[in-house]
């Protein structure tokens, strides 16, 4: 099973997702891609850490900022040899990760976010456990006025469109109400 959600800032999506996990497995791989690069920052990622702690489930926490697609290939052991079947696996975020590729590329910053994608859904495609992924919904907002923010908007979309098609489920969470969207999707 792979589910990705997604919805705007502050929509419930995390929380929601963490909930989907905690109700189809006892214990999950929660992958944060947050990066502190200030106080406020630090505050919300240890906010983020408290509240998982308190739950009362059996969470494993990994940082992983840019190598996400060789992390979820050693959990799902596609690059060495795995005893025990592949955890269930919560990736949050998906923009925040593409926006930290993004940033580290520099000048030839499309170029490897686009490589950097169709490695991640690879390996999302490969991966032999459960996956809930965690993703924003940018577009919805108005055009960025600089270059690198329509960039990132675009290739935000088309990664979330991109993972989409190979997840089971897909949540759109709006004022923390979780709709999936494949049994809705019209088809042609």
């Amino acid at each position: 099973m792979k589910a990705l959600v997604t919805g705007g800032a502050r929509s419930g999506k995390s929380g929601f997702a963490e909930r989907l996990c905690m109700t189809r497995a006892p214990r999950a791989c929660y992958i944060a891609t947050a990066q502190a690069y200030d106080v406020e920052m630090k505050e919300r990622i240890a906010l983020h850490r408290l509240q998982r702690d308190s739950a009362g489930y059996d969470w494993q926490t990994l940082e992983e900022a840019q190598a996400l697609p060789e992390l979820l290939r050693r959990l799902g052991g596609t690059q060495a040899s795995q005893p025990s079947p592949a955890p269930m696996v919560l990736v949050d975020c998906l923009t925040l990760w593409l926006s930290n590729v993004l940033l580290a590329a520099g000048e030839d910053g499309e170029a490897t976010a686009r490589a950097a994608m169709d490695e991640l859904a690879a390996a999302v495609e490969q991966y032999p456990g459960s996956l809930v992924i965690v993703t924003n919904e940018v577009g919805d907002g108005i055009v960025p006025e600089y270059p690198l923010g329509r960039l990132y908007r675009d290739l935000s979309g088309m990664m979330n469109q991109q993972i989409a098609r190979l997840c089971d489920e897909v949540f759109l969470v709006t004022v923390g109400i979780p709709v999936e969207l494949k049994q809705l999707e019209y088809k042609l």
